[in-house]
Order: C-alpha cells, then sequence, then structure tokens
C-alpha cells in the first residue's frame, strides 16, 4: 500500500484561506477529483487529508468529503484543544471512522513555548482516549517545545510535519539537526517527508539541496518512523505531484525495497490505522 500522509483540500476563500498570498498560484479550489490522477500517476492508493484552517466547520467538511471519496483513507483535522468544551468536540467528531489525528498551527503562534501552556497540554492530555494521533505543525525554532511536549506524553503518537521546517534555502543545518535528533529519541514520535520544496528556492532547487536535511532524518528516526507526505497542493509553489514524489522516493529507493515500501506507505497506514 502507498499513501500520501499529507495533503490538503479546500474550496478557496479569501477570508477562509488568508495564509495563501495573494501572487500564489493555488487560490483556487482543490478537490478529490483533482489529487486522484495525481495519486494514479504515481501508483498512490489513497491518501490522508490534512487540516488548512482551524476550524470545527472545516473539520466536519473534510470527513464529509472522505466518506464520498474513497481514496481519502483519513482525516487530521481541528479541534480547539484549549476549549473547556473540548471533550465533546471529540465526541462529536471523533466518531467518524476517517477522522485519524487532530492539528493546530503552532507555527503561526508567536509565543514558542505555546504547546506547553496548561490548556493545551490538557487538550493533548484527551486525545488518547479518543484513539487520536497529533501533528505538531512547527517552525525550528519551536523544537525544544515539542521535544518537552512529547516526553510529557510517552503514550501519545505524535508525528512532525515537514521536518520542522528547516531552512533549507539558506543552506542553514544547525541547531535544527541536534534538535531533531534529541525529538526523535521519544519513540512515540514520527515524521512526514514533506513540505521540503517549499522550504527551498522555488525555482531553482535541485534534489542535492535536500540530501542533508534527508540524511539527518533517516539517521534519527530510521525507515520505521519515517512517511512520505506531498503537501499538495502547497507544494504546487515549488513543484508538481510527481516531482515532488520523485524527490522522497529517489532518495529512499536505494535504501532498499523494504525501507521504501515503509516510508512510501506501510509507516502512514500503521500509524494512523488506516
Amino acid at each position: 500500500m502507498r499513501i500520501d500522509s499529507h495533503q490538503h483540500f479546500w474550496r478557496y476563500s479569501p477570508d477562509q484561506y488568508p495564509w495563501i498570498q495573494p501572487d500564489w498560484s493555488i487560490r483556487r479550489d482543490f478537490l478529490p477529483a483533482d489529487l486522484a490522477p495525481e495519486l494514479k500517476r504515481c501508483q498512490i492508493d489513497g491518501c490522508v487529508a490534512v487540516q488548512a484552517r482551524q476550524t470545527l466547520e472545516e473539520t466536519r467538511w473534510l470527513l464529509e468529503l472522505a466518506e464520498a471519496s474513497p481514496m481519502t483513507h483519513g482525516v487530521v483535522g481541528w479541534v480547539d484543544l484549549r476549549s473547556p468544551k473540548l471533550e465533546e468536540q471529540l465526541t462529536e467528531v471523533a466518531g467518524h471512522p476517517k477522522l485519524v489525528g487532530v492539528r493546530h498551527v503552532v507555527q503561526d503562534e508567536p509565543d514558542v513555548r505555546f504547546m506547553l501552556r496548561d490548556d493545551f497540554m490538557r487538550g493533548i492530555s484527551k486525545l488518547r482516549s479518543f484513539g487520536l494521533t497529533y501533528d505538531i505543525l512547527i517552525f525550528p525554532q519551536q523544537l525544544s517545545a515539542a521535544i518537552e511536549l512529547v516526553a510529557a506524553f510517552p503514550d501519545q503518537p505524535f508525528v512532525l510535519d515537514h521536518l520542522a521546517k528547516p531552512r533549507i534555502r539558506e543552506g542553514i543545518i544547525s541547531p535544527w539537526r541536534e534538535r531533531v535528533r534529541e525529538l526523535a529519541s521519544a519513540s512515540n514520535v514520527m515524521c512526514k517527508v514533506s513540505g521540503m520544496v517549499t522550504e527551498a528556492d522555488w525555482q531553482k532547487w535541485k534534489p542535492d539541496d535536500f540530501r542533508p536535511y534527508l540524511d539527518v532524518v533517516f539517521q534519527a528516526f530510521g525507515p520505521d518512523r519515517l512517511m512520505f507526505g506531498s503537501d499538495w497542493p502547497v507544494a504546487l509553489l515549488a513543484a508538481d505531484y510527481n516531482r515532488a514524489f520523485n524527490l522522497v522516493g529517489d532518495y529512499f529507493g536505494p535504501r532498499g525495497k523494504e525501507t521504501s515500501a515503509k516510508v512510501l506507505g506501510l509507516n502512514a497506514a500503521d500509524f494512523y490505522k488506516l
């Protein structure tokens, strides 16, 4: 089984998606019918749709979309982890068989220790009883807080999105490298090999630009805790789907069929219980 562990759907509205910049080519709708031919071309069996705006309404919509789309095997939605009504929200959406996890856009929070606030950690503490994973979306400067978070919840499954967005464009690897290694020492954390092309020079990137970063996560997490994600359609800003997929496939292919199969799908299927 091949799985794209990280992609997005949306009906575009500038009010609902203010993070999409005016000059970006992705200011339009992206729905399952748009993704299906890309998955077929790369022989990918299914995908996990990840939230792109922080509303319960979007979570409900993604679940409806997934229900009508057999290729969408799971949804990582959003709930208000800081809300006193969190359990009500979880009770509503976690009953859907395709809700596999939740995410908060922590990268946009100005407080680098946002994840360690009492109300947020209280929310994280509720997820395991609902059978939900948590996607960590952060920048490198927030890795220290992530290290503390995952240590506080050793039984909660976490996955790091987009390698924590290292500064590939500038070729900067430290202290990102050291912090990722420390995060990976927690056995309850996996890492998505995703979102790399948009952290590089959109027009001029080369596969070799990513090798030092891929080497770090491969050595840190190993073949059993990495999973491919396209970050489509955001990745279209820097690469078409096939090129983004091949970037990962070409790196892991020479490392053996078993490793490649795990990274390109089996690990995601196991982590999200697809």
